[in-house]
């Protein structure tokens, strides 16, 4: 296999597995795509929008050894794929712990976890505030987890779901930003972050995560009850 053609075969083997079970008759989760398409696109457009940005200013940027070479907006069409296909695997986690699990293990802790991590990004927010990427990420998380708080929307069956997501982030991300290949695929610049990595994943990458499944999951599920 070509080097360019690596970061595509990340998406796409991301998304097979989950997308062939989504047919699976018991618990259906094709079913829920009126509402999971639409919670993907909305999603999709703000983090594509603050992704153009930040690779504009050189915040993060691609190697062009792993890309086809395909681009809109100056985004790698690989890197487009990795916002609906990652959110959509990772929901799809979400939705069937939902099925198996009929009781949330963190839900007496649910207003503790929301205060917990609101604190953390105020912290974040005060003491990092002259780094790009951890500044953002935290400022857009607490305007989340903010308005998740005021409209009471319980957030700990994500949380929790977020917990067996995190593996595979870390493969994928770990392959993404240079773990087990020759160089990364994507590349961060260390003055805007911490410089704490888990392998070679930025830390600030599990809250950049958690925004976007989390996004995706509260999106999806108050379509659900609108229609």
């Amino acid at each position: 296999m070509e080097d360019k053609y690596l970061y595509l075969v990340i998406d796409v083997l991301t998304l097979s597995f989950p997308l062939i079970a989504s047919f699976y008759p018991k618990h259906a989760f094709y079913k829920e795509w009126k509402y999971l398409f639409t919670s993907l696109g909305l999603m999709a457009v703000f983090f594509i929008v603050w992704d153009v940005i930040f690779t504009k200013i050189g915040v993060w940027g691609f190697n062009q050894r792993y890309l086809t070479g395909v681009f809109v907006f100056n985004l790698p069409i690989e890197e487009f794929l990795f916002f609906f296909f990652i959110p959509y695997s990772s929901i799809f986690i979400y939705f069937s712990l939902k099925y198996f699990l009929k009781n949330n293990p963190l839900q007496k802790l649910s207003m503790h976890l929301h205060y917990s991590l609101i604190s953390i990004c105020i912290i974040a927010l005060i003491l990092f505030f002259d780094k790009k990427y951890t500044f953002y990420t935290n400022l857009f998380l607490l305007i989340f987890l903010l308005i998740t708080w005021y409209k009471r929307i319980d957030i700990s069956a994500i949380i929790f779901a977020y917990i067996f997501v995190i593996p595979f982030f870390l493969l994928t991300n770990g392959i993404l930003t240079g773990s087990f290949i020759d160089e990364p695929m994507v590349w961060y610049n260390n003055n805007e972050n911490l410089g704490i990595r888990m392998w070679t994943i930025p830390v600030e990458d599990l809250f950049y995560g958690f925004l976007l499944i989390a996004g995706n999951i509260v999106i999806m599920e108050k379509l659900k009850k609108m229609y």
